[in-house]
């Protein structure tokens, strides 16, 4: 995939502002801290695309970017920031349930974990809504210029143990040496590939 065109539509900060733009969505979710927005700016080629804060927790609502016209990224609120209060955590925590419990259009989620650390608590609880609603997912280990080729590929095989998930479903990626960028962006063509065959078969 070369993605040519990416935009900046709309955020909602609540289930019932979301407008579905009857295309297939791939989300974004992670901590905080874990490099959402660097991401999301590598893979379009766009820097400031989405806003990359000084202070982790800015994105408070599901930003939606129209890529090539052909797919949206949905950015989901970064999760884990201890100094948001708790009512604020309960509203991101609803938004995302709700989000992934309920969108029609969503096909995938790019789940961002720190490739150096083990999954916290509250990726734990990530996962488990994506494995209850049954959400096809698969793992993006940033920071990966951190880490030499030997380690990234001992951190990958202990993930996968961790998550549960195949080696081959974690990409190791960094938004500053641009690694794993172009497995991501094959990985993004093999979805929408599969999402025009089933639209077919219909």
């Amino acid at each position: 995939m070369i993605i040519k065109k990416a935009q900046y539509m709309y955020g909602f900060a609540l289930h019932e502002q979301y407008k579905p733009l009857e295309l297939p969505e791939i989300a974004v979710a992670g901590k905080s801290n874990v490099g959402k927005s660097s991401f999301i700016n590598m893979l379009t080629n766009i820097g400031k695309l989405a806003k990359v804060g000084q202070t982790p927790g800015k994105t408070r609502m599901i930003n939606v970017f129209l890529i090539n016209e052909d797919f949206t990224l949905m950015d989901l609120p970064g999760y884990g920031y201890a100094k948001v209060s708790d009512q604020e955590k309960m509203r991101f925590s609803r938004l995302i349930e709700d989000y992934l419990n309920q969108s029609g259009g969503l096909r995938h989620v790019f789940l961002l974990l720190d490739i150096r650390h083990s999954p916290t608590q509250e990726d734990k609880t990530m996962l488990n809504w994506l494995n209850f609603y049954r959400v096809p997912y698969s793992i993006i280990a940033t920071k990966a210029d951190k880490l030499s080729r030997a380690q990234i590929n001992k951190r990958t095989m202990e993930l996968s143990r961790e998550v549960g998930i195949i080696a081959s479903e974690i990409y190791p990626v960094s938004s500053t040496t641009r690694l794993g960028k172009e497995r991501v962006l094959e990985k993004l063509d093999e979805i929408l590939a599969k999402d025009m065959f089933q639209g077919e078969e219909e």
